[in-house]
């Protein structure tokens, strides 16, 4: 890769309406609410053509119950994540989710943890 950029941020939240109210106060903005299956995302208003990475508060009832998979989840930008996440396990980490389309207009992710037990994602259109 030329350049490592983060290209999407997913902050877990307990309670989806109860977060959407405080980050909309606290940072004077709408957030828009999206039910996706199981999932409950809370999307910052952003710009993909703009500076700075986009994300959401995201909420699923199972998808942060480990202790050591809370916290901020960053997804760095890649053009085949399948190629970083074949380097992860030779380097020390562990793959926890392989490659999996997310949807066709939004492409592809995997997460892995890394040497440190940070559980980091990678996204790719590819």
């Amino acid at each position: 890769m030329e350049r490592v950029t983060v290209g999407w941020f997913e902050i877990p939240v307990a309670d989806m309406d109860r977060a959407i109210a405080f980050y909309e106060k606290v940072f004077d903005c709408k957030l828009n609410k999206q039910v996706m299956g199981d999932f409950q995302m809370g999307w910052f208003p952003g710009d993909q053509s703009g500076m700075g990475a986009q994300g959401s508060l995201v909420y699923h009832k199972d998808f942060y119950a480990i202790s050591n998979l809370a916290g901020v989840l960053i997804y760095f930008s890649s053009k085949d994540c399948s190629v970083e996440l074949g380097k992860v396990e030779e380097a020390g980490g562990t793959v926890q989710i392989p490659k999996r389309l997310i949807a066709p207009d939004i492409g592809y992710m995997g997460v892995f943890l890394d040497s440190e037990g940070n559980r980091i994602a990678i996204h790719s259109q590819e």
